[in-house]
Parts: structure tokens; C-alpha cells; sequence
């Protein structure tokens, strides 16, 4: 999901202002969080979380503070296990022989919160409404490989159902691609492609979102905007039983107080432990703390929009050299104590396929004479003039690598350069979804299945539902067709890293590394970060 992966910025402040600002954010007394430390197989599960981009509608969710609770909510054709797998879920079969024609089977006594029965038409009726362009929906680029998509999805369309999609009975429906599709079917268990309920059909988007009715392993019991989420089991599920009673999502300013509460007692499961906290966490968790490689990527965006970097020879060095002033690794040992890697490419070292060693990718080292060079280059094409300056969410744990990245810019290429801090991750979300921000803007990824395509398609295909610099690269783009279109894994792979090369050429986004999850569970808490660095919620115990 997408920018999907909200961070918090540090906030610095005595114990007691702290705790006190916890509470108010959690919109908790001490005693109200007391009062649900409860235990055992039915206990009330509290985790961190942040208020959502917008209503809570799964193809118009791609970030990780709604993408948490709609994972929680809905449930798909697949589910995705601990380490990244796909397993059935909703789905009986889905039976492919070429990986462009599928044909899927429902299990029959799955059901909505509502009562109401899981069809074959709630998933078809949901994709159509996803892909149709009237419907403005951010995750629309996931539907694309489906046939009949550029018929519901280009300006001016006036088909709203992708020819691709057929219900064939109650609890059957195929699926027609455009071209044979390697990853499709690995990306089942993604949020945009989970049925919805015939009442958000008669309620529409806004309402529904802002009380949405699922069919995953918990419902949605209350929403106080900016303070909690909560949700409880839903006892009807026929997947997995949750091993808890729900969860409450808290949704906090930054991870600073979020730190003290899991220390204090008043929050169960932290999946980010504060950059203040890095060094000594795990001497103050011990057995309790948790560490383990993910599937995320922090990176900044420079739009092609922006004047002096766009899609031209004066853009693509300007790109470079802020690339090649950036030293990530001191950045990485002195503010995360070395809980990050450096990026050496676009996607994460837990995934398969990633490489250290791709063609090219000399614009993401620490090169400082070679900046100098790029930017005196650019220089000569247009003069510089004004400060370069990167948006950031104040609601997030990014200040102190902004500053650093930026003293760095400034001190090597001899230019004005500082952060930009907005209030929150929604002011940039919002600014970069309608391509009105007037500098360079903090994002990253957070796997939404375990794959290179995952990272790549949305962010950087032309017309892609995260593409935030308005990227477009027709080699790229028929790059990434053919790794698509290739049966053999390997290939495909070979093909995906050929892609990339154009993008360390390019620089849509700058990337600066990926991560080493720190975490932590509170006492007498059990509890897995995943492969892409959420909690494995319903696995999560009290005793």
C-alpha cells in the first residue's frame, strides 16, 4: 500500500509532558486505558495507528493507517501468511493454466458483518467500481491488467463494467486479462480487490466509509476520528479465529508517546520504535522487543512538475546529484543506530529478487564530487535559483533524517535546502494526490504483497495509482510489460531488474533505504511483526 507507509516525526519532551500527551491524543484518562487491559482468549488488543487519509473504502485506501484496518476488516480471495505466503481464503480455487484466463470458485458460507452472503458479484460489482474512472478511486492502476480495463478507466469512458470480468454463477466468476500476467494472482489477497456488500452499492462510498461493513475477522465497533479505531471479532468469521477479542487502533502524534505508553502498560503492541529510543529499546524491552528485516522502503519524491526538475536533461541530473550528495549509511548509524539499509535499488532487500549489484545504481551511492559535477552540469542548461525543500508530516518520526538529508543537499551542492514540515500525512497525501505541492515530498512503500512488480507498477508505470511524481517512461513502461508477460519466475526477474535500470537513471523518487523492523509487545503480550512490517494482529495474545 502505497505511499503507503505513514511515520511519525520525534517529539522531544520530559516523561511527564509525555505521558500526558499520550493520553490526550489516545483520548484516554489512565484509567479508561486500564479498564481495557483485559486478558485472555477475548481480550481487547491496543495497537498503534493513525487517523486515515480518508473514508475507509478499499479501492480508495493506499496508506498504511487505513490500509491496517482494512486488512483487519475485509478478507479476499487469498490472505497473506506471517512470512509473505498466499493462502486461500474467500476462495475455494482460483485455477489458471496461463496466467491471463481464471477461473474462481467461493466458498459458500462465508458471509458480511450484515449477514448478508459473499458472492461472486460482490467482487465483480467492487473491481468495476474501482476500475470506472467516474469513481475517482486511488488504487484504479490495480485493475488495470484486467481486459476491458482502458474502456472504463480513460477520460470520458462511459462503460462502467470491464469485459474481463463475468459472473458465472452465485459463487463463480472468471477473470480475462489483457495479457498474460505473472504476479495477478499473487495480488488476490490485496485490499483493492476484496468483495463489498450490496449496501455499499445503496449507501455509496462516503457513508459506507465512515462505517463499512466487511467480511474479515473483525468489525468495526466504533470510530472517534483522530483518537481510536476500535473493532471487535467478528464471531461469524469462517477463516481463522482471531486469538483475541479485537483490536483498538490508537491513533497518535507521534511514536515518542506511543513509546511510553507501551512501557507503561497502556498500549500492547508498538510496530515503530521511536529514532530516540533505538539505542536503548532493547535493553528496555528485552525478550519483549522485536527486530527482524521487512519489506518497506523510505524514499522522497521530486514531481517532474516542479520547475528545474522535469522530464528533461536538466531534471535527470538535478535528480542525481541530490541523490549522490545523500551519505545514507551515516544517516542510518547515527539517526536510526542502524536499524535501515541503504537503497541500492527501488525495492527491499526481503524480497525476492532484490540486487545489490544492478547496472547503474552508482546515482544512489555517496559520491560528492560527482554531485558537484551533475548539478554544475544541470547549472549549465538553466541556472539554479531558490531553496530545494522536502515536505515531511510533523505527525511522524521524520524531522531529524529530513534535517540531516538536507544539511547534507545544502552543504555539497552549496544550495539552499531545508525541510518543509506539514501538520500531517494527509496535507501531503492530499497535495501529491492533486499534484499541487511546490517541493520535493517524503514517501515510501510498504509491501502489500511480497513481490518486485508490487513496488514498481504503482509507483512508477505511467498513470499509476501511486505515482506521485507523475513518472512516465515508455521503456520502462514496456519493460515491466514484458516481465509481466513472462511465465518463467527467472525471466521475469531478469526483466523486472532491466526495468530498474531506467529508474536509477531517472530518479522519480530518491530512494534512501529499507528497513529493519523495531518493534515491541508489552507485558505478558505475544505478538509477530510480518513480512512487510504490520503486527500479524490476529495472532496477537494477552495473558
Amino acid at each position: 500500500m502505497r505511499i503507503r507507509s505513514m511515520r511519525w516525526s520525534t517529539t522531544r519532551a520530559i516523561l511527564a509532558v509525555v505521558v500526558a500527551a499520550s493520553l490526550a491524543v489516545s483520548g484516554c484518562s489512565m484509567e479508561g486505558a486500564r479498564s481495557q487491559n483485559t486478558v485472555g482468549p477475548d481480550a481487547i488488543v491496543r495497537v498503534n495507528g493513525g487517523e486515515p487519509q480518508s473514508g475507509l473504502v478499499p479501492s480508495d485506501t493506499n496508506e498504511n493507517m487505513g490500509g491496517r484496518v482494512l486488512d483487519m476488516m475485509f478478507t479476499g480471495l487469498y490472505s497473506y501468511q506471517a512470512d509473505g505466503t498466499p493462502v486461500l481464503a474467500n476462495a475455494e480455487s482460483v485455477e489458471t493454466t496461463d496466467n491471463k484466463h481464471f477461473t474462481v470458485k467461493l466458498k459458500r458460507d462465508w458471509t458480511f458483518h450484515d449477514g448478508t452472503p459473499v458472492k461472486a458479484s460482490n467482487y465483480v460489482r467492487a473491481w468495476n467500481f474501482g476500475a470506472a474512472i467516474g469513481n475517482l478511486q486511488k488504487q484504479q492502476s490495480f485493475y488495470a491488467p484486467i481486459a476491458g480495463f482502458d474502456e472504463v478507466s480513460e477520460k470520458g469512458a462511459t462503460k462502467t463494467e470491464m469485459s474481463g470480468l463475468k459472473v458465472i454463477d452465485d459463487y463463480t466468476f472468471t477473470i480475462d486479462l489483457a495479457a498474460p500476467n505473472i504476479d495477478f494472482k499473487l495480488a488476490l489477497g490485496y485490499v483493492p480487490f476484496v468483495p463489498l456488500p450490496d449496501v455499499f452499492f445503496t449507501e455509496g462510498k462516503e457513508k459506507f466509509g465512515q462505517n463499512p461493513v466487511g467480511n474479515g475477522p473483525y468489525r468495526l465497533k466504533q470510530w472517534r476520528h483522530n483518537v481510536q479505531l476500535e473493532t471487535v471479532r467478528f464471531e461469524d468469521y469462517k477463516g481463522p479465529k482471531p486469538k483475541n477479542g479485537g483490536l483498538t487502533f490508537v491513533m497518535y502524534e507521534s511514536f515518542d508517546p506511543a513509546y511510553v505508553d507501551l512501557t507503561s502498560g497502556n498500549l500492547d503492541a508498538l510496530d515503530t520504535i521511536p529514532n530516540s529510543a533505538l539505542r536503548s529499546f532493547q535493553k528496555t524491552l528485552g525478550k519483549k522487543a522485536i527486530v527482524r528485516p521487512t519489506a518497506q522502503t523510505q524514499s522522497f519524491v521530486i514531481p517532474e512538475f516542479l520547475e528545474h526538475f522535469g522530464p528533461d536533461e536538466e531534471g535527470r541530473l538535478r535528480r542525481q546529484a541530490i541523490s549522490m550528495a545523500i551519505d545514507r549509511q551515516q544517516i542510518i548509524d547515527v539517526v536510526f543506530q542502524g536499524f535501515r539499509n541503504p537503497s541500492l535499488e527501488f525495492t527491499a532487500r526481503s524480497i525476492p529478487g532484490w540486487s545489490g549489484d544492478l547496472p547503474g545504481n552508482e546515482t544512489v551511492k555517496h559520491n560528492p564530487e560527482l554531485a558537484k559535477q551533475r548539478w554544475e552540469q544541470a547549472n549549465a542548461i538553466k541556472p539554479w535559483s531558490g531553496e530545494f525543500t522536502i515536505a515531511y508530516n510533523s505527525d511522524g518520526d521524520h524531522k531529524q533524517w529530513i534535517d540531516a538529508v538536507t544539511n547534507q543537499i545544502r552543504n555539497t551542492l552549496g544550495i539552499e535546502a531545508a525541510g518543509k514540515p506539514y501538520a500531517t500525512f494527509k496535507q501531503i497525501r492530499d497535495e501529491l494526490t492533486k499534484k499541487t505541492l511546490k517541493s520535493a515530498g517524503r514517501n515510501g512503500w510498504q509491501g502489500d504483497y511480497p513481490t518486485q512488480l508490487n513496488f514498481l507498477e504503482s509507483n512508477y508505470l505511467t498513470g499509476g495509482g501511486s505515482n506521485d511524481g507523475d513518472y512516465s517512461n515508455p521503456a520502462f513502461d514496456a519493460k515491466i510489460a514484458q516481465a509481466q508477460q513472462a511465465l518463467d519466475p527467472a525471466q521475469s526477474t531478469r526483466l523486472i531488474n532491466e526495468a530498474q535500470s531506467f529508474l536509477l537513471a531517472d530518479l522519480p523518487v530518491v530512494p534512501l533505504w529499507d528497513y529493519k523492523a523495531a518493534g515491541g509487545v508489552g507485558d505478558g503480550v505475544k505478538g509477530e511483526i510480518t513480512w512487510n512490517g504490520r503486527f500479524d494482529f490476529t495472532n496477537i495474545t494477552k495473558e
